[in-house]
């Protein structure tokens, strides 16, 4: 009986027309959300009707019900795909963002080899930089390597906060046709790094080990490091709100570096920054907190504002769930796992979808990004075992 009302009630949502649910446009679809979580409510042995990759992906950063878990993979438009190598014989990193055309194709390259339900912008976090008038490359096996590091009062006074979509037209340009290529059936996320990770950068130079350099002037110049950190923080909230403005569904906030710092250090010379920025964009698009290493501050990265926290695989789900309470979680296969004979990746991939438990608010991922040395089949086979083992009955 229940079933059957379901079936009815479908039929009567599929003549609505599609509207915004509350104010976020990426909000899911009426017919297909609702009859959708209808049939969760009559408790109907299937849902009406599958998702889309676009709806499955925004539904789990919610919470909310999904017809199976959502999937994608952190620097899965990377080297692993022999299309991206080839391009990269004859570009370097930043003519392929900077090149509308090409950054789209290397965008939508992982959709159509693995499936994924989430587009990840071709990008990278140092793209800000080019507003602020802060010279920078991304050398081959060292990343970004600023010109001239920020270290004094004088070098953080000359920082400017350039309009990004002046600076930067050619990503907009990107996410705009990004959106138009996936016509609502994969999920379009944008990003950008946290204030400490850029500022680490700024200071350091470079990639660093121990970040000495930038915990030293946290320490050592307080009102220095916090002058920066605001820069940053007000350079980050218009950066996201012009991706957003250009289409993005969704936004993540790289701190890759927060891992080196203690609870207390986190606490009060970075959380309060990470936090204004997710709350700044909150009410537009859903967020998701990334950070490795951090199994000391997860409950402290709950406080940031975010509806998803990246948990890497050093912490299992459920001791993470039991950290961060009611928020939705992103990960966490170990990357060199996917690396891995198959039975290998099908058998940790079971492990990670058992500790989940087809919990509402879990987006399959890895712990980091996608190492350069895993077969790209490997990346399908495991997209296709997501859907299928978490498919909701």
């Amino acid at each position: 009986m229940n079933a059957k009302l379901a079936e009815v009630c479908w039929s009567m949502f599929k003549t609505l027309p599609q509207r915004r649910v509350g104010s976020l446009e990426e909000q899911h679809p009426v017919p297909e959300y609702w009859g959708l979580l209808l049939g969760h409510i009559l408790g109907v042995m299937s849902p009406p009707i599958a998702m889309t990759g676009a709806t499955r992906f925004l539904a789990a950063t919610r919470c909310r019900p999904v017809d199976r878990t959502p999937v994608w993979f952190m620097r899965q438009a990377g080297r692993c795909l022999a299309a991206y190598r080839e391009l990269r014989e004859c570009h370097d990193m930043l003519t392929l963002v900077r090149t509308p055309e090409l950054a789209t194709r290397i965008t939508l390259m992982p959709v159509e080899a693995f499936g994924v339900d989430a587009a990840v912008i071709y990008a990278d976090i140092m793209l800000p930089l080019y507003g602020m008038g802060v010279a920078f490359s991304l050398d081959p096996g060292v990343g970004p390597v600023i010109a001239e590091p920020v270290r004094t009062l004088a070098d953080v006074n000359r920082l400017r906060m350039d309009d990004q979509r002046e600076a930067i037209p050619e990503l907009f340009e990107t996410i705009r046709m990004v959106r138009h290529e996936v016509d609502g059936s994969t999920g379009v996320l944008g990003f950008c790094g946290a204030p400490f990770t850029l500022a680490s950068y700024l200071i350091e130079g470079r990639a660093s080990r121990d970040h000495a350099r930038a915990k030293g002037l946290m320490h050592g110049e307080p009102a220095l490091w916090h002058q920066l950190m605001e820069v940053l923080t007000q350079v980050s909230i218009r950066y996201l709100d012009a991706q957003i403005d250009a289409g993005v569904q969704a936004v993540q906030l790289f701190d890759s570096w927060a891992g080196s710092l203690g609870r207390a250090d986190y606490a009060s010379n970075v959380l309060p920054y990470s936090r204004r920025i997710l709350n700044a964009v909150s009410g537009r698009v859903p967020t998701i907190h990334f950070a490795t290493n951090t199994a000391h501050l997860l409950d402290l990265e709950a406080q940031s504002g975010c509806d998803v926290v990246s948990v890497d695989w050093r912490l299992s789900l459920d001791e993470a769930w039991a950290r961060i309470g009611a928020l939705g979680i992103q990960g966490n296969l170990d990357p060199a796992i996917a690396t891995a004979a198959w039975p290998v990746v099908e058998r940790e991939t079971r492990r990670v979808l058992a500790e989940a438990a087809g919990r509402d608010g879990h987006i399959f991922n890895l712990g980091h990004g996608v190492l350069p040395n895993t077969p790209e089949d490997q990346l399908r086979r495991l997209t296709d075992l997501v859907h299928e083992v978490t498919v909701r009955t």
